[in-house]
């Protein structure tokens, strides 16, 4: 198997401040990230200790929301030090191997 190291990176946002669209947007066109995908919480908490919930009758746009990509460490450094206008509310990063899949 033939593995490399990348970073993956998990951004927490919260869905009603609209940085999750700008942040897919400068992800895809303006770094050309590797594989990115965006939950949307349930439920959550962060550091005011406020818990959002949706439920049927209450539709919520202080729900978290989770951006995640990978790339090569370098990449994520530069993406990370350039976040243009958004505001995460964490950040978390850590090394992985990627399978590159078996070369002929």
């Amino acid at each position: 198997m033939n593995f490399r190291s990348v970073r993956v990176v998990r951004i927490f946002l919260s869905e009603g401040r609209g940085d999750t669209e700008r942040l897919l947007r400068q992800l895809h066109d303006r770094w050309q990230v590797h594989g990115v995908t965006v939950y949307r919480g349930v439920a959550g908490f962060g550091d005011s200790g406020q818990v959002h919930t949706t439920r049927i009758l209450d539709v919520s746009h202080e729900l978290p929301v989770t951006v995640e990509f990978y790339d090569s460490p370098e990449r994520v450094d530069t993406v990370l030090a350039e976040l243009d206008g958004i505001k995460p509310g964490h950040v978390v990063t850590w090394i992985a191997d990627m399978w590159m899949g078996d070369e002929a």
